[in-house]
């Protein structure tokens, strides 16, 4: 985290809360976003920019607060920002509380594969903080909360770096993301 004032406050900038309201978080940052620069502004619903899309062994790091009376929140990695014609979804992650569930999906050329469901355990506490981490790997992305692997997804989409858009929306507090 920036440590000084002065630091912070360079940090605020209008210039840079623009890009950071635009989406466009890699033009000056490193990659894919630092993870130890303040962001005053992460604000809900979010979309931001991945530098160089994913590649093997690249990490995206979400970290946020679940609210109080959830129903649920959703992480993607796109291939693009576009909502006509929707962006390809390589990986779509949605907390649904209601049915303690944490499915995943992408969407390829306008066509959802089918929905994975699984999980040993639900790890989401209303009014909690989380750590969630995808790790990009050849074959799958393997999805971490809390520093435990909760699941495998393995690539619908071949070529990672065009996936190089993360979105996020629901019912939560972004605090951090790296």
């Amino acid at each position: 985290m920036a440590g000084t004032v002065a630091e912070r406050d360079a940090l605020l900038s209008p210039f840079y809360l623009q890009k950071i309201e635009d989406g466009h978080l890699n033009n000056s940052l490193g990659s894919p976003v630092q993870a130890d620069v303040y962001f005053p502004r992460l604000i809900v619903p979010f979309c931001g920019h991945i530098k160089g899309g994913m590649r093997p062994g690249k990490k995206i790091l979400v970290m946020g607060i679940v609210d109080l009376n959830p129903e649920s929140f959703g992480i993607s990695l796109t291939c693009g920002e576009s909502e006509d014609p929707p962006a390809d979804v390589a990986i779509e992650l949605k907390a649904v509380f209601t049915e303690r569930q944490f499915v995943r999906n992408s969407c390829v050329a306008g066509e959802w594969g089918e929905e994975q469901s699984s999980i040993p355990y639900f790890p989401f506490i209303p009014d909690q903080p989380f750590r969630v981490e995808i790790l990009c790997e050849h074959p799958r992305f393997r999805i971490f909360v809390d520093g435990h692997q909760l699941f495998d997804f393995y690539h619908r989409i071949e070529t990672l770096s065009a996936i190089d858009t993360i979105k996020i929306n629901g019912d939560l507090q972004l605090t951090k993301l790296g």
